[in-house]
């Protein structure tokens, strides 16, 4: 059995069809404020800056940057996490 980072991840990471192939340019370069609310939607395409499959569909605050970064601080039941993710798999999120 294997346990690497990216196992039991098949169906998280997988996409469809349509969407397969490298991104824009403009997901690249996306710029968010702090305090923006982001969802966590991983780009498989690019392996930089991916964070855990587990916090796929997970929503946050942006807290800072850290290099070309940003750490987003999320609330899973009574604990706070901080993630670091690339502009690329991150949403921005109306609210």
């Amino acid at each position: 059995m294997s346990n690497g980072s990216r196992s039991g991840s098949r169906s998280k990471l997988t996409k469809r069809i349509k969407d397969r192939g490298t991104p824009k340019v403009n997901d690249l370069l996306k710029v968010f404020d702090i305090g923006d609310t982001v969802a966590i939607v991983i780009n498989s395409a690019v392996h930089n800056g991916m964070p855990f499959h587990n916090f796929e569909g997970r929503t946050g605050k942006i807290a800072g940057m850290q290099g070309s970064c940003y750490i987003v601080s999320l609330k899973i039941g009574n604990t706070s996490r901080k993630v670091i993710s690339s502009p690329v798999h991150l949403k921005r999120l109306n609210q």
